[in-house]
């Protein structure tokens, strides 16, 4: 149908829930039921597919899903003709190799002639060939971190979040060969309404991220601190500043980068600000 869009999403795990609270977020409702494969969205022509988060990239580039949302390292590692269309910001990791914690690092080159387990064999190629080194891959799924520690293998690559699995294992991370996060994925076959809907959906995710980074603020002040605060609280075009009922007092509204908060926050209050209030906002349209 040339008039919906489907979109394939990992059916379980954190990326799986993150995508459907981003979906939910654009205010577009669905029933997502345990045990469901399928479900179409009753106020947007959309229906969504669970999968396994392996089979997405095939699954787009086929056309069978028109979009797709799955870790970054897993487009990149399947290698399929799809289009990345927007990077999500959420279930950020990074893919890195890890050697025996008593093994004495120098470098990569360390890595010359050995034996490196992993489930992503085209990425981990691509940075040892990027760097002139010639290690023998094994590739294996799962479990990966053990790889060392039975014989295996001298060293992994693998998905790390936190750092605690390697450790647990015995293992020390040494290089950083690619950071991921969640992206939307298309197909290179969209017709030009499900093109339109693809421009619709990115709207609304755009302006659900936009807000999630930045904050409403509002403050009371004296008049003649007036210029002094808002060099601080640019907002979108310019802060609003409106007269209090007490004389010599007015109120400043605002939007603010949440990254600069912080920094600025005391700024702010030493320059005369009180009351200071700090609200999220739920969409953002710039």
């Amino acid at each position: 149908m040339n008039n919906i869009l489907r979109i394939a999403i990992q059916k379980s795990g954190r990326l799986s829930e993150d995508s459907l609270k981003l979906i939910k977020e654009c205010g577009i409702r669905f029933d997502n039921g345990a045990g469901k494969l399928k479900t179409s969205a009753t106020n947007f022509p959309a229906e969504i597919l669970f999968l396994r988060d392996d089979d997405i990239p095939g699954y787009v580039e086929d056309g069978v899903a028109h979009l797709g949302i799955v870790g970054e390292n897993v487009s990149e590692e399947s290698d399929r003709d799809v289009n990345t269309v927007h990077k999500l910001g959420f279930s950020k990791c990074r893919l890195s190799i890890g050697v025996l914690r008593e093994h004495d690092y120098a470098g990569v080159q360390d890595l010359e002639g050995k034996s490196i387990a992993t489930s992503y064999p085209k990425l981990l190629g691509k940075y040892l060939s990027e760097n002139n080194v010639k290690a023998q891959i094994h590739e294996i799924s799962g479990s990966v971190e053990i790889a060392p520690s039975i014989g295996l293998a001298d060293a992994v690559c693998d998905i790390v979040s936190s750092g605690s699995t390697l450790l647990s294992n015995g293992l020390k991370e040494v290089e950083t060969i690619f950071k991921s996060e969640a992206v939307m994925i298309a197909s290179k076959h969209l017709t030009a309404e499900q093109q339109g809907l693809l421009d619709q959906l990115l709207f609304r995710i755009k302006s659900v991220q936009v807000a999630k980074n930045n904050k409403y603020i509002l403050l009371n002040c004296p008049t003649s601190a007036v210029d002094e605060i808002t060099k601080y609280l640019p907002g979108m075009k310019a802060p609003t500043v409106m007269p209090l009922a007490t004389e010599g007092w007015c109120s400043i509204h605002s939007v603010i980068n949440e990254n600069d908060f912080w920094e600025n926050i005391e700024k702010i209050r030493l320059a005369g600000a009180e009351g200071i209030l700090v609200i999220p906002i739920e969409k953002m349209i710039l």
